[in-house]
């Protein structure tokens, strides 16, 4: 006995003495660890040691110009910061359409080595010139293109985005860069981005310059939440649903869910992969300049988030994408999955990527900063004037902010656990409401957002202060305090079209508010005008009461249940001639990308459906007849089911139809579908059931990697 248990207590030392050689990442909290910060982003100071060095500083990096004069400069120094940091490969790294769900790591690039063959010396050095830096060439006819590339005309052109700096990462380094057609058009998600800042550059500082306030330049800035799941990956190879699609099509709900919110910012535990993992996870995204800040456990089991520091919209949706690869990539290194789509999961919280959305002047000035703003441009009524202005957008284009998140992960998230509704309204809190209220009436002026102090009734803590607003997490677009938060994006996206349409529909709006203006209206009679026109989409209440949903629809706000019908509004008459007349997508643009959505929906719902045939045929059928138990005669019936509505779907014409069907055939017929398999995995003996199944994915704390066989060896 003593022999056994002195040979079961040193196994169970070696497990521990492994365990926390694997979890002890770091000894002392210090700043040291830090200091490679940044090394693998060419900008600020990194950039400024290589220039150098070449006669030039990270300064010259802030004029765009440098692609013209400076290229062999700037592409010299690059070359110094790859080699000294292990890189000899470069690329040119772009964002194709409709890659979410389905495109690792949602970009392409075509890696090249930064070297010069020699042949006739048989000898190899280092090459990398300004022209190979600043554009490059592909095929766009293998990209989702909506028409706008065939394989007669196939040239595809990319050039270098000089507003988001260069990435490093193993032996490569990854250039931002823009990726059109011959002929200009946007093959990208990035392109459209970039002329929408322009947009609201252009139209902002003139609306800003009537009201008093001269300043160069204005930008977009976000902060992106990020959630995911992480699951066990020896079951994610058990699900080929998840494998192929992201989502469990089929799946009992396991005894326990989420309803005790035992999950949600609860303590990351170390007895699971799942804390290192995330410590990975920030590592490698600080060394690359990434400031992703926080981590914390979410709302549903297993479900987790990230979320950085906020800065330009180019930058920050780059970094996203960044964020979202190397969260897949660490994840495996963990022994876990790492699922990015927005439902993964039936009867459980979604996962959604918050996109916090403010706007700055180029002196740092947020114009959606009451105090700042006022007190830089002497004018107390500009706050109220910029918020009217975004309201009436919000209003008017209520179906492009729904189109922009018409993802297909987003079918089944929005409008319950903590996602917003397809509805789309803005929540101001009842002290912003009151005091756009006077300006609607009239009685305009400085907005001085109250606060209120909570004594708790004890001396151990003292009275504190909380801000004028609650938080409303049911509202798809509420105010925040100096910025608005777009809760309803989906977590899996690329969110370059949301900020191209909140950028586009505000622009639209100071350039209408200047023309006013210009014409000899009052700055508070334009507010006042706009306010009382689209105040029916301020709405504070509960969106997710039911009552006040038909409220809103009565309301006349804009609600559009489906995502199929939301991708249409792209091309509807008023929203193509709203990109045209601010520059950022031409009518061929809009349908081309109205068509790519579309048949992104309709390829993601092929998919599920076929994944679900197989997994009917080859594992539920087979654990029904091993257990003699089950619904066999629907689930037979079920597979000819699904085979005709996908014949039906390649048979319709046009994407816009292929997509209407897709959506039935996954909103309606593959949900009834699913009863019929949840009711076979309900009776089916566990040991003949071969799917991973709900409580085998969801609970890492109660299912640790380790098998029971090590602790005796």
């Amino acid at each position: 006995m003593l022999s056994s248990n002195t040979t079961l207590f040193s196994s169970l030392s070696r497990r521990m003495a492994s365990r926390v050689a694997g979890t002890a990442t770091r000894g002392m909290a210090s700043i040291e660890p830090y200091e490679d910060y940044g090394k693998h982003l060419f900008t600020g100071a990194v950039a400024d040691e290589y220039l150098a060095k070449h006669g030039a500083s990270a300064a010259l990096l802030k004029d765009p110009t440098w692609t013209q004069h400076s290229a062999d400069t700037v592409a010299a120094a690059v070359l110094d910061w790859a080699v000294d940091n292990g890189a000899n490969v470069y690329c040119h790294w772009f964002q194709p359409m409709a890659s979410s769900g389905v495109r690792h790591g949602q970009t392409g690039q075509v890696q090249n080595m930064m070297m010069e063959f020699c042949r006739e010396e048989g000898k190899i050095k280092f090459d990398f010139k300004g022209k190979d830096l600043i554009k490059g060439e592909t095929d766009g006819s293998s990209y989702p293109n909506g028409g706008l590339r065939a394989t007669h005309t196939a040239g595809g052109y990319l050039a270098v985005d000089t507003s988001s700096p260069i990435f490093l990462r193993g032996d490569t380094i990854f250039i931002p860069s823009t990726f059109v057609s011959y002929y200009g058009a946007a093959l990208d998600e990035k392109t459209p981005l970039l002329r929408a800042n322009e947009a609201l550059s252009k139209n902002g500082t003139r609306l800003l310059k009537l009201l008093g306030y001269e300043v160069d330049s204005l930008q977009a800035n976000i902060g992106l939440e990020q959630e995911i799941f992480l699951i066990p990956r020896d079951q994610y190879y058990r699900r080929p649903d998840i494998q192929l699609t992201g989502r469990t099509v089929i799946g009992k709900n396991a005894p326990r869910g989420q309803e005790m919110c035992d999950h949600y910012m609860a303590p990351l535990s170390s007895a699971t992969a799942a804390l290192d993992c995330m410590r990975e996870i920030q590592e490698e995204c600080w060394k690359m300049g990434i400031p992703l800040k926080t981590r914390h456990r979410e709302v549903a089991p297993n479900q987790f988030e990230f979320a950085p520091l906020f800065g330009t919209n180019t930058t920050q949706i780059d970094q996203n994408i960044w964020v979202m690869q190397i969260i897949e990539e660490v994840a495996a290194r963990h022994g876990l999955a790492a699922l990015l789509q927005e439902k993964p999961f039936n009867d459980v919280n979604g996962s959604g990527k918050h996109n916090n959305w403010s706007i700055g002047t180029n002196t740092g000035i947020n114009l959606l900063n009451p105090g700042q703003v006022s007190k830089a441009s002497g004018n107390d009524e500009l706050f109220g004037i910029v918020m009217a202005a975004i309201v009436s957008a919000v209003d008017t284009h209520g179906d492009l902010m729904r189109m922009a998140i018409a993802s297909p992960g987003n079918d089944f998230r929005l409008g319950a656990c903590e996602a917003p509704p397809a509805i789309v309204s803005t929540y101001l809190g009842e002290d912003m409401t009151s005091y756009l209220e006077g300006f609607k009436n009239g009685t305009g002026g400085a907005y001085n957002p109250e606060t209120k102090t909570l004594d708790l009734g004890t001396s151990s803590v003292l009275p504190f202060e909380v801000p004028a607003e609650d938080r409303n997490r049911t509202s798809p677009f509420p105010y925040g305090g100096a910025r608005f938060e777009f809760r309803a994006v989906g977590s899996s996206q690329n969110v370059s079209m949301v900020n191209t349409v909140l950028n586009t529909i505000t622009a639209e709006k100071f350039g209408e508010f200047a023309d006013k203006i210009e014409a000899g209206a009052s700055p508070a009679d334009v507010a006042k005008e706009a306010l009382n026109a689209h105040w029916k989409v301020i709405f504070n209440g509960n969106n997710y009461d039911e009552a006040c949903q038909q409220e809103l629809t009565d309301r006349g706000v804009w609600r559009i249940d489906s995502g199929v019908e939301a991708i249409n509004t792209l091309v509807s008459e008023k929203n193509i001639a709203l990109f045209e007349k601010m520059k950022i997508f031409s009518e061929e643009e809009c349908v081309a990308r109205a068509a790519i959505l579309h048949d992104h929906y309709s390829g993601t719902v092929e998919m599920e459906a076929l994944t679900l045939i197989d997994m009917i045929n080859q594992h539920i059928i087979p654990s029904c007849k091993a257990g003699g138990v089950g619904p066999l005669a629907d689930l037979e019936a079920a597979v000819g089911t699904l085979k005709s509505a996908v014949a039906e779907i390649h048979a319709a014409e046009s994407s816009y139809e292929k997509a209407q069907l897709s959506r039935v055939l996954r909103l309606e017929t593959m949900i009834d579908i699913r009863e019929t398999c949840d009711a076979a995995e309900e009776v089916v003996p566990a040991n003949l059931w071969t799917l991973a199944t709900y409580k085998e994915l969801l609970f890492l704390d109660s299912h640790v990697d380790a098998p029971v066989s090590e602790f005796y060896d």
